[in-house]
């Protein structure tokens, strides 16, 4: 597995700077590239379920006030009216931000969680990365093929309640950390969001039926003690498809993160 170097604390100035470079060069591409992107909606659902997922959206967590927990909720309904019954069609590409568009203020979205340089912060939008990590999921345990997605950088909290494997997820940032997803099948796929009381639900449905089904595997998980006195953890996450007879893997990401505690071990 990677060594991983100690992060390096990078200037206010560079920072936004950086970033708004960014921003323009991936708007640049999403209006010069050649890439179909999905658009299309419709309120039906197909008939077949391909996969299904749910997470709690109200986690208390260590110094972390409530509210943001709540503006999460504002800011998840604001975005997912953008993908909610959108059609992936075969040779489409699915891209969460062009989809959602820049959260900003003027569009309802609150002041949330968000990770800055391996430290926790607020920021207008923040908490989107729950639906990152929603979606990743839903698309790997499907026949898309998950053509950008961004790791979390850091392991924040201890896998308290943690019901998919470490690294299971996608870290998002307007509009260059984005997750993009292509149909390489002969398929339509419809996705559908909504949220609950307690959770942000999606379902992945298809037109045509499926001959596969998926799951995910995590392998080669390893917690490392770096020369700089930091720890790190690393892992493999696998697709495995299943069509009744035969089955086949797939590599889909490597994961490397500094971790946020110290994996002390309780008697």
């Amino acid at each position: 597995m990677a060594q991983l170097k100690k992060p390096i604390q990078r200037g206010k100035i560079r920072q936004i700077l950086g970033k708004e470079y960014f921003i323009l060069k991936r708007r640049w591409n999403w209006i010069f590239g050649n890439k179909k992107w999905a658009s299309s909606k419709s309120a039906n659902a197909f008939k077949h379920p391909v996969f299904e997922h749910r997470s709690l959206i109200l986690r208390p967590l260590k110094d972390v006030d409530m509210y943001l927990q709540e503006n999460k909720r504002t800011n998840l309904r604001i975005a997912i009216a953008n993908l909610n019954q959108i059609i992936i069609k075969p040779n489409e590409t699915f891209s969460l931000w062009k989809l959602v568009g820049r959260p900003t203020k003027n569009k309802g979205y609150l002041e949330g969680l968000v990770l800055k340089q391996g430290q926790m912060a607020k920021d207008t939008g923040g908490g989107l990365c729950q639906l990152g990590n929603l979606l990743f999921w839903i698309f790997a345990h499907s026949p898309l093929t998950i053509t950008e997605r961004y790791r979390h950088g850091y392991d924040v909290f201890p896998d308290v309640k943690r019901k998919v494997p470490f690294g299971a997820g996608a870290t998002l940032s307007y509009n260059y950390i984005d997750l993009q997803v292509k149909n390489e099948t002969n398929n339509d796929f419809h996705l559908n969001l909504w949220l609950d009381d307690t959770h942000l639900n999606g379902a992945l449905t298809s037109k045509e039926n499926e001959n596969n089904s998926y799951s995910i595997e995590e392998r080669n998980h390893i917690i490392k003690q770096q020369m700089w006195g930091g720890y790190t953890r690393h892992n493999q996450i696998f697709q495995i498809a299943d069509d009744g007879q035969y089955q086949t893997e797939k590599l889909l990401f490597e994961n490397h993160a500094i971790m946020m505690y110290t994996p002390f071990l309780e008697n």
